[in-house]
């Protein structure tokens, strides 16, 4: 498998720290309010993010911006190839480089609001929800994907998500169907792993019987942004270390 870093961090954004403080207190908050949630059905959290999604916007375009200006500053130096490589490599599992290379899309959507359905089928049933996102990007890292994206962000170690009604709060914004996920990887095996999750037959048995939104796409040449945000961690440590 072949893949194309088009951009690499010369230097850790430290500087960006602080500008995101409230946008993980954000995500703390909404995290805490709905971890005693569970199944399918959704929680009404728009409330909740609404007011706060042009901030996050904002301060997110002044990260962009502020690691724009730390890659001009780290990139004045020259690497030698076994070093260069090996930060590209370590940058893509990171997801601190962008990337191009083959892979497939996956959309998921709502269903038709105003279709005619059988008795027993309720309105949660139309939607969306997070374990069906969750089956999908569980299944493409099962197949070897290298590099994701959901809904055009980049997907991490340190990325989580929320699926409350047909919204979705993802690193602090808030998103509507139809909920779009991309990976490189060998297209072959990613749709096998598709193909062979539980979850997402689960989610396709459901296509069938209410028509939610289901599609698969190949690419030749996907092109995954590096993640924008803080990838700090403070509260990891390794299976079965003690401490």
């Amino acid at each position: 498998m072949r893949w194309f870093p088009t951009s690499v961090r010369g230097v850790r954004a430290t500087v960006a720290v602080a500008l995101v403080l409230a946008l993980s207190g954000l995500i703390f908050t909404v995290s805490a309010r709905l971890a005693s949630g569970g199944g399918r059905n959704p929680e009404n959290v728009a409330q909740l993010v609404s007011q706060e999604s042009d901030r996050v916007a904002r301060l997110t375009g002044e990260i962009e911006a502020l690691s724009a200006e730390i890659d001009t500053l780290g990139n004045t130096g020259h690497p030698s190839s076994a070093t260069g490589t090996r930060v590209v490599n370590e940058g893509v599992d990171a997801g601190t480089v962008s990337v191009t290379g083959p892979g497939l899309t996956v959309s998921l959507d709502d269903a038709p609001p105003d279709a005619t359905y059988e008795d027993g089928i309720h309105p949660d049933d139309l939607v969306v929800h997070q374990q069906d996102l969750q089956g999908v990007i569980n299944a493409l890292w099962a197949g070897g994907a290298e590099a994701m994206t959901l809904q055009g962000q980049r997907v991490t170690a340190t990325s989580a998500f929320r699926c409350a009604g047909n919204i979705l709060l993802l690193h602090g914004r808030v998103y509507s169907p139809p909920y779009v996920v991309s990976a490189i990887g060998n297209p072959t095996l990613l749709q096998q792993a598709l193909d062979a999750s539980p979850q997402v037959n689960s989610y396709r048995q459901w296509v069938s019987a209410v028509n939610l939104g289901w599609s698969v796409s190949v690419s030749d040449s996907l092109n995954l942004p590096r993640y924008q945000g803080v990838l700090d961690l403070k509260y990891a440590q390794a299976i079965g270390e003690e401490g």
